[in-house]
């Protein structure tokens, strides 16, 4: 073989081992991409999901909503979360003092929450104000298109929505159902907040069975916990055969026991709005059932974490309603309940 075909032989294993170097250096750096990108999928994988966070806000201690607090969780456990799992609720009451609700909601807000839930006209008011964008969710209001905080009922549109309380007939219900009790029902103190909303409604509704039934009726205003055992004690000097309570949640809620006190004291057959003033001792209640609305507020918390808007989701209205009597404090006045009313009542605690 002369000079020149050993050169042309020693050139082509030359280049075929440049060949394959760098093919080997291709397929190295395939192989790190790919690697690369692998790692970085596991590493995404891995990453924890964003555990949602719901600010639980009410005016009352919780102490005074126990069973409405749970009545929510218990809704949320229906629906799969698990508090401190895969969901985490942060907690504020304002202990019955207003004065601290506008800084309570800016607090949730400033945490970023990703739902707040009210309970009451004034906390989503102030929640109203301190945020546009964080959904709302009212677990109970009177009256919220009067409010202002939905546009109406079936299209709330903003950032708000969830149940009302709004069912003014049952105001006339309560009076009835004294009148059965209390043959001789002749004069009937309502205890009210004419700065709440829906009282007006209210008291005209009592109003209109009042003049069917042949009762006076004694308006008294309890605009904050002061006027309350005043009110008690003008409703003994007017001499009332019983009270009507209507008093906002954010003025009587936290003063609860007290109400139940000068009930007895002052020996008048006290009617209330809800049930846990007659499971702390209170003679009877008739109206919403507040925690069947806590329970059902989890729903609307659900829906928006799972992407729903507040503007498309429509403010649902009571469905369920409870009649309680305690016979206990009925026995404490020397009240006793016909039969026929006992039969109706959804509990009676004896």
């Amino acid at each position: 073989m002369n000079e020149k075909s050993w050169l042309r032989v020693l050139n082509s294993s030359s280049n075929n081992r440049k060949s394959k170097i760098q093919n080997l250096k291709w397929g190295g750096n395939v192989a790190i991409v790919v690697t690369l990108a692998t790692c970085g999928a596991v590493v995404q994988a891995q990453q924890p999901a964003k555990v949602p966070r719901i600010g639980y806000f009410q005016a009352p201690p919780f102490s005074a909503v126990a069973p409405r607090t749970e009545a929510f969780r218990q809704g949320l456990r229906e629906l799969g979360y698990v508090e401190g799992k895969n969901i985490l609720i942060e907690y504020r009451s304002a202990e019955g003092k207003s004065e601290r609700v506008p800084a309570l909601a800016a607090e949730l807000v400033h945490l970023k929450v990703d739902v707040i839930v009210t309970g009451g006209s004034v906390l989503t008011r102030a929640a109203k104000e301190a945020t546009v964008t964080i959904p709302i969710v009212m677990a109970q209001d009177i009256d919220p298109v009067s409010n202002g905080f939905v546009a109406s009922l079936a299209r709330p549109r903003g950032n708000i929505t969830g149940l009302s309380t709004l069912a003014p007939e049952i105001s006339g219900k309560r009076l009835e159902l004294l009148k059965e009790i209390i043959p001789r029902l002749s004069r009937v103190a309502v205890l009210g907040t004419s700065t709440q909303p829906g009282n007006a409604q209210q008291l005209k509704e009592t109003e209109l069975t009042a003049q069917a039934f042949g009762v006076k009726l004694q308006y008294l205003d309890v605009l904050n916990p002061k006027d309350i055992e005043p009110a008690f004690r003008e409703s003994s000097k007017g001499r009332a055969d019983a009270v009507v309570m209507m008093v906002a949640g954010a003025v009587a809620a936290a003063h609860r026991t007290q109400i139940l006190e000068l009930a007895v004291k002052s020996r008048l057959p006290t009617m209330y709005q809800q049930n846990t003033y007659v499971e702390a001792g209170g003679l009877m209640s008739y109206g919403v059932n507040f925690t069947d609305l806590d329970r059902r507020a989890a729903t609307y918390v659900d829906k928006i974490l799972k992407g729903a808007k507040p503007a498309d989701l429509p403010v649902e209205q009571p469905k369920k309603f409870e009649f309680v009597i305690n016979l206990k404090a009925a026995k404490q006045i020397g009240l006793t309940i016909p039969a026929n009313v006992l039969v109706r009542a959804d509990k009676v605690i004896k």
